[in-house]
């Protein structure tokens, strides 16, 4: 897991960890050589030996990496075997609880004629909620000054103390806030409403057509992996997303594994390469980089 301990990223590792030993009948151990949005530990598996024993748990940053970085020391399509798609994992545009605007149309509204004067926080270059924020902001033809923080926690953190408009951040790290009335939310950035909170209405249901931000998580090994250990490693995966313990863990906190047709490594395959030509015009046409 290529990013720190104690982050959503973090504990999704460990609860897949989990899952994973019970199919594979021995331990999974996490470790997290984090670092530069990711590059460092998923460098240390494209370089590592491919037996099976050293994976890589990684999320929608596969995918933005190569617009985000002029030069990688990897390839994300060619230097990895991909083994699944574990799971997705919606997100909320939410906002600080003083903020006047109370539904999506008067945010908008407000954010048109105002310029920039509301500020979005995010949780560093490159993450899943900077990419929300300028797809919102590329999808509404509004602008907003952004705020990064050095991950989810500490934007959270200011969020709640009012110090910072509006986060758009996945459910994990949301739910809990929104269902005790610490913040407010505009809706969900998932094509349907999230069972963990059925009250909050997708943005498309409010006329913001199309909008979909999925922070979603892949399994991936370093390349040339034998057919035999990448046949059980889907095999084990399989057997994972379906795990009731896993299950449940993701649907409290809004998410969802993907079925088992899905995770397999053409579904993977495929799957990252529609997500690179999705966001990589967006990170082009905001001007950011990650070096």
């Amino acid at each position: 897991m290529p990013f720190p301990a104690g982050g959503p990223g973090d504990a999704m590792a460990r609860n897949l960890a989990a899952a994973l030993a019970g199919a594979l009948k021995q331990q999974v151990v996490v470790e997290n050589p984090s670092g530069a949005t990711g590059t460092i530990g998923s460098n240390r598996v494209a370089k590592s030996k491919p037996d099976g024993y050293t994976l890589l748990i990684m999320n929608i940053g596969m995918a933005t990496q190569p617009a985000l970085f002029r030069s990688l020391p990897y390839n994300v399509l060619t230097d990895f075997d991909p083994i699944g798609r574990v799971s997705d994992m919606p997100m909320t545009i939410v906002a600080r609880n003083g903020l006047p605007q109370n539904s999506l149309k008067e945010l908008i509204a407000y954010a048109k004629a105002n310029g920039k004067k509301l500020t979005f926080a995010h949780a560093g270059v490159g993450s899943a909620a900077h990419l929300c924020s300028l797809l919102f902001m590329n999808v509404t033809q509004t602008a907003y000054t952004e705020v990064p923080y050095k991950g989810t926690a500490p934007a959270m953190t200011d969020l709640l103390g009012g110090h910072v408009d509006l986060l758009c951040d996945q459910t994990s790290t949301t739910a809990r806030q929104i269902k005790s009335g610490g913040i407010k939310t505009y809706g969900v950035t998932s094509k349907s409403r999230v069972a963990a909170l059925p009250f909050v209405p997708t943005l498309h249901e409010q006329g913001v057509a199309g909008f979909e931000a999925v922070s979603w998580f892949g399994l991936w090994a370093p390349r040339g992996l034998p057919k035999p250990v990448s046949d059980r490693l889907v095999a084990a995966l399989q057997a994972a997303v379906v795990d009731p313990t896993f299950k449940s863990w993701l649907t409290e906190l809004g998410g969802a594994p993907v079925p088992p047709s899905l995770a397999n490594p053409e579904a993977l395959r495929s799957f990252v390469k529609s997500e690179i030509d999705k966001w990589t015009p967006i990170i082009k046409k905001a001007g950011i980089s990650a070096d």
